[in-house]
């Protein structure tokens, strides 16, 4: 019978414990002379995400970007799933995330808006995370950081407990899908040899519309002609980006102000 998967290598002979903890490995990286270990090998594999992307991703290709054998990876990591999660983990490192124990705090609008930003700067800068975050708890020690302050942040708006669940979610969420639909739409780009704005042009070129679509696409027409006087798609983006967290952000004061007893 095959082994069923793990949780997650944070939860790993943990009981089902909170608190993340890798492994220990084997107890055998003394007997390993080639230099190898976890962090090493995590930073080669988020390269290596990079470089060719998460479906060809191989322990055996890993291997050989180490100069080493697959075997000797294995010697610090079960599967390659756990070293996908702890690529995912590495990855969130980056994420820039704002003092949310200062003494004197911006408001949580401006704290809310550079979360988000940094989180969609890190779907697009490493497309390969989307379908990791839906397939791993992502409760390593630098994904908590980030979810601490987002906890953090959303907690200052008013809103109730259940609400700022929702909250939470309806904000990253978009955020996510977002960050996923501009990465992949940028990997795609690279891999047929266009910049985004040729990719973006030639398609529209190339577009057939139904006769019984006719109007509906002349009026998206004339958002594109809006955007189009501030430049390329960057700036499409760019702005409708804003718009949408706008939009999510004035929700949210709606539902405070929606929630508070008359006369607050």
């Amino acid at each position: 019978m095959a082994k069923a998967a793990r949780m997650s290598v944070w939860l790993e002979d943990t009981d089902g414990a909170a608190e993340p903890r890798p492994r220990a490995s084997r107890g055998r990286r003394a007997e390993q002379p080639n230099g190898l270990d976890r962090e090493r090998i995590t930073e080669a594999t988020v390269r290596l995400l990079d470089a060719e992307g998460l479906a060809k991703f191989s322990m055996r290709r890993l291997a050989g970007e180490l100069g080493v054998t697959a075997m000797s990876v294995y010697w610090y990591v079960d599967t390659k799933d756990d070293l996908l999660e702890l690529a995912l983990d590495q990855a969130f490192g980056e994420l820039e995330i704002p003092d949310t124990d200062a003494a004197e705090l911006p408001d949580w609008q401006t704290q809310l808006r550079e979360l988000a930003a940094t989180y969609r700067a890190l779907l697009v800068r490493h497309p390969w995370i989307s379908p990791l975050v839906g397939n791993f708890l992502n409760v390593g020690p630098k994904s908590l950081l980030f979810s601490r302050a987002v906890q953090r942040v959303i907690a200052r708006t008013g809103l109730s407990l259940p609400q700022q669940r929702g909250a939470v979610a309806s904000v990253f969420q978009f955020v996510y899908g977002y960050g996923t639909v501009e990465g992949h739409f940028r990997q795609r780009c690279a891999e047929v040899g266009l910049t985004q704005d040729e990719y973006f042009h030639k398609a529209m070129a190339a577009f057939s519309v139904p006769e019984e679509m006719a109007d509906d696409f002349q009026h998206a027409e004339r958002m594109m002609e809006a955007v189009e006087e501030g430049g390329d798609v960057d700036a499409m983006r760019d702005m409708d980006f804003e718009v949408a967290l706008d939009l999510q952000i004035a929700g949210i004061e709606s539902l405070v102000a929606k929630s508070s007893p008359a006369g607050d």
